[in-house]
């Protein structure tokens, strides 16, 4: 009979702990995302003009992003996204996953860490709805890096998303066409708690936020203050 209660009492503290060990886990992403921005940001010369930066209408950073494959290929990584508020502030952030695939003569395994700024409302919103596909949803080039924005393209300046990624210490410009943006649903209720929905969490209705939280916000309002 003890070992019967003994063995239920164990399983009842494994289960009251997993939102704690989950909500550790999304907390190591955040500070992940934090990490990568920052040390994007300290080479002005490499880094994202900071004027784009300053016009966003929203800012993913997503670490660590895994490229796999021979023939058939895809890539996946779990990141956050922050939307400029009405304020001009920016919000708390959604956590996301990047994935998608590829098909062509590769192989291999490469680790990147993706950027993506958001030049439109209309990438934003479709964002709220959960999920959408960079190229289909919303038009995608690879962004600018240095000082100043002004050595974009034309065809650069008519795109509502500008890609990022760094992999080996070489920071440029990525295409990511075809890459699909998804809200991590069990990732934001692990850390801002039950039922939270992603529009919520822009909207500023939620409490309790992590420390780790509150630094990425204020990284992003440092890069961005005029």
């Amino acid at each position: 009979m003890r070992r019967v209660v003994f063995t239920l009492m164990v399983a009842l503290f494994a289960i009251a702990a997993l939102p704690v060990r989950a909500g550790e886990e999304e907390q190591q992403r955040v500070g992940n995302a934090l990490r990568v921005l920052t040390e994007v940001m300290q080479e002005p010369d490499k880094a994202i003009p900071r004027d784009l930066l300053q016009n966003a209408h929203a800012i993913a950073v997503i670490p660590d992003v895994i490229k796999a494959g021979f023939v058939i290929g895809g890539r996946h990584g779990e990141g956050l996204i922050s939307v400029k508020t009405r304020d001009g502030t920016w919000s708390n952030p959604s956590f996301i996953a990047l994935t998608g695939g590829s098909i062509g003569f590769q192989a291999g395994v490469s680790s990147t860490d993706v950027i993506l700024v958001f030049r439109t409302q209309r990438g934003v919103d479709s964002i709220v709805n959960g999920k959408f596909t960079i190229g289909a949803d919303a038009s995608a080039a690879a962004g600018p890096v240095g000082r100043s924005a002004q050595a974009s393209t034309d065809a650069q300046m008519k795109a509502e998303i500008y890609s990022y990624s760094r992999a080996r210490g070489l920071f440029a410009g990525a295409a990511l066409d075809g890459t699909a943006l998804i809200i991590d649903n069990t990732a934001n209720q692990a850390v801002y708690g039950d039922g939270v929905t992603v529009r919520r969490i822009f909207d500023g209705g939620v409490s309790n936020v992590p420390n780790t939280v509150v630094d990425f916000r204020d990284r992003l309002e440092e890069y961005t203050t005029h």
